[in-house]
């Protein structure tokens, strides 16, 4: 073989494997290759996602505000029960001193 000869298979050789290597990316890109209407649908679940995030904060800070305000009304009601029966208290206690005086009176 002689040179010329060399450099002709050589020549052959590496644009067969270019050949080859861009057959194979055309075939690996044409599989893998996205079509529009996927893309459409992709966009279309990321924005159902995204409605769907800025619902769950919603609902998120509107039970924040509830647990709030709930948590208020039960530390009012907790604080009138606790005046409520501070008074019956000294109701009975007065009642009591009361009772206590009239049969004093009574017996003396």
């Amino acid at each position: 073989m002689n040179r010329t000869e060399f450099i002709i298979a050589t020549a052959i050789i590496l644009f067969v494997a270019f050949a080859l290597g861009w057959f194979a990316n055309w075939i690996v890109h044409r599989f893998i290759r996205v079509s529009h209407s996927d893309v459409g649908e992709l966009d279309r679940m990321a924005q159902e996602l995204h409605e769907a995030e800025e619902t769950r904060d919603q609902a998120i800070t509107y039970l924040q505000q509830r647990e709030a305000e709930l948590t208020n009304q039960l530390s009012q009601t907790e604080a009138e029960l606790a005046a409520t029966m501070e008074g019956l208290r000294e109701a009975r206690q007065e009642a009591e001193h009361m009772r206590a005086h009239i049969e004093r009176t009574s017996q003396g």
